[in-house]
């Protein structure tokens, strides 16, 4: 166990953290050839097209230190945006040390600070790293200093490199071997595991990859999971390369897979402990929380036929994002689906995008929205994801909302702007700092569904792409929220209803009526539609009727005989209209998404 290092790279978004990942297996010579391109571990097509890590990956190096003796180096990439952080939580929990990256450019971001906080509370050994040396731009001091600043180290801990030239690399191996504590753990004491993540493979079936606390595993052992209480056999177990490598025991420290013919997703959790049918341990490994969702969604299947098909995929998908939770429901416009929770708006796009690519899903999603807890006059509580499941208006008590704390830094000349955005989300301001003279970091509480829309982008644009943005709940507080609905002559579509704080209402209300205006196909008659907050009509358009031309055949004489014809035909006009329906099409549903 002396010659083990488990460790993971933690840093802000685009900070070079898989660049360096490949300099380093390429230097251990784990992959050559034509094995190693760029963003080795990024093994995903979305992952290479957008250029972001979604998914940790966890690889084995062996490397040869000073008097030729050979370390086992664990290494898991980890993802940087903030929506992925539940991927960077479990990966903290399976190792004993981190290297911290951060862009000498760019300096320290939002999510740097959060990714170190929560490798701080596992007690984690940083070591950090100051990438992108080789850049013109670069600002060693400037940033040494943020560094020093917000860990507390040595300038003389702090390690020079660049990813793209693997300047620094020796140094970096040096401090993994020095400075990362091997694993504890005892090889005679029971089996205990740790789950941290799992794929579902179409051959061999679900495939888990786990962290050996103490205890040893051999291949054939009669295994059991503790909190689903599954047994199995480990018919194959093995370390992580760029491929699976069997072997046929692991050890306390080691981290690897495990393939147990495992067909049912719900038997495997990740979080979850592996442990000894004949001598099992005590109790499970405390490690993870469960995820919260922040934002919930409505997926539904375009053709109805295919919700079964649906469920199977998302029990899949769950098994390789455990961040992913859905639960079926049912929609009067869509038919059947799933409502589920995602950790933000880059979350679900991903889950879209992957439902579309590996299972082929054609599916349609819903209005994104926060969930509020909502108090009766009773004194009852309950939990609310979706507008149409809100109880009567009249005997609601008080509805409650999300806040979050929400942590923006930027460089100084954006602040004016970056303020007035989020004041006008409801925002308060609570501090602001400046870490240097031209970097300044702005704390916020906020409500929640102020940023599921389309918060994150804003930022962005206003900040030039320099603004970085993290957050995290603090609890729910009282607001004054309205279900506002949309009728089309007078039937309410629950797809399009939306819970909306009242200073709001009226002008998201106006913007919807004009935009379906232009996208609902014209009738025979006219069709009204309305904006409404319980019984009070707020905003109004009316799709005109498609109309033949009646007083054609009519010409000369008195004015009575047109009139009478087309009195004749308001009257066939009106009765159509009680028998017409009016099809909203799937592309209305997708524009309420981009309004703005």
């Amino acid at each position: 166990m002396k010659e083990i290092r488990n460790f993971c790279i933690i840093a802000h978004i685009d900070h070079g953290k898989s660049t360096l990942a490949d300099r380093m297996l390429e230097m251990t010579h784990t992959v050559f050839g034509k094995d190693l391109l760029e963003q080795t571990l990024d093994s995903m097509d979305l992952e290479r097209e957008r250029g972001i890590t979604i998914k940790s990956h966890a690889i084995q190096m062996d490397y040869k230190h000073g008097d030729n003796q050979i370390y086992k180096l664990n290494l898991i990439d980890t993802p940087g945006h903030v929506d992925f952080s539940y991927e960077v939580s479990r990966s903290i929990a399976a190792c004993e040390g981190a290297l911290l990256i951060v862009d000498a450019t760019q300096g320290i971001q939002a999510q740097t600070i959060s990714n170190l906080y929560q490798a701080i509370d596992h007690n984690l050994e940083v070591i950090p790293i100051l990438n992108k040396m080789d850049l013109p731009n670069a600002m060693p001091d400037e940033v040494k200093d943020q560094i020093i600043e917000l860990i507390g180290c040595d300038p003389g801990d702090i390690i020079e490199a660049s990813g793209k030239t693997g300047m620094g690399l020796q140094e970096i191996f040096d401090a993994i071997i020095d400075r990362i504590p091997p694993p504890v753990g005892d090889i005679e004491a029971p089996l205990e595991a740790l789950i941290f993540d799992s794929v579902f493979n179409s051959f061999r079936g679900i495939i888990a990859y786990f962290r050996i606390m103490n205890g040893t595993m051999r291949k054939g052992d009669l295994v059991k999971f503790v909190n689903t209480r599954k047994e199995y056999n480990a018919d194959e177990i093995g370390v992580l390369k760029l491929k699976q490598f069997p072997k046929d025991e692991l050890r306390a420290g080691d981290v690897g897979y495990i393939i147990s013919g495992i067909k049912v997703s719900n038997d495997v959790k990740v979080g979850d402990t592996i442990t000894h049918v004949k001598r099992p341990c005590a109790k499970a490994i405390e490690g993870f929380e469960n995820v919260k969702p922040m934002v919930y969604a409505g997926i539904y299947p375009i053709d109805a036929d295919d919700y079964e098909e649906l469920r199977a995929s998302m029990e899949k998908l769950q098994l390789n994002d455990a961040s992913l939770t859905y639960e079926p429901e049912s929609s009067a416009a869509l038919g059947f689906g799933f409502r589920c929770g995602f950790l933000g708006l880059l979350h679900m796009e991903i889950v879209q995008e992957r439902l579309d690519r590996e299972f082929d899903m054609d599916v349609i999603t819903t209005v994104p929205n926060v969930s509020y807890l909502v108090y009766t006059k009773k004194g009852e509580k309950s939990e609310v994801h979706n507008p149409s499941g809100l109880p009567k208006e009249t005997t609601i008590d008080h509805i409650e909302e999300p806040y979050i704390h929400a942590q923006i830094i930027s460089k100084s000349d954006y602040v004016g702007q970056i303020m007035k955005l989020c004041i006008d989300r409801r925002g308060l301001l609570k501090n602001q700092v400046y870490l240097t003279s031209d970097r300044v970091e702005v704390a916020f509480e906020m409500p929640l569904g102020e940023i599921v829309f389309d918060f994150y982008d804003k930022l962005k644009s206003i900040s030039k792409g320099y603004a970085s943005f993290d957050y995290h709940i603090i609890g729910f507080r009282p607001a004054k929220l309205v279900k506002l609905d949309i009728l089309l002559n007078g039937e309410p579509v629950d797809a399009l209803s939306t819970l909306i704080h009242f200073d709001n209402a009226y002008d998201f209300g106006k913007r919807m009526c004009s935009k379906l205006k232009e996208l609902i196909p014209r009738q025979q008659f006219d069709i009204a539609i309305q904006a409404a907050i319980g019984a009070k009509i707020i905003s109004r358009e009316t799709v005109k009727a498609v109309r033949k031309d009646v007083t054609a055949k009519c010409y000369g004489g008195d004015i009575t005989r047109k009139r009478k014809l087309l009195e004749k035909q308001k009257k066939g006009k009106k009765r159509m209209r009680q028998v017409g329906n009016v099809e909203v099409p799937q592309s209305a549903f997708l524009a309420v998404l981009k309004l703005d």
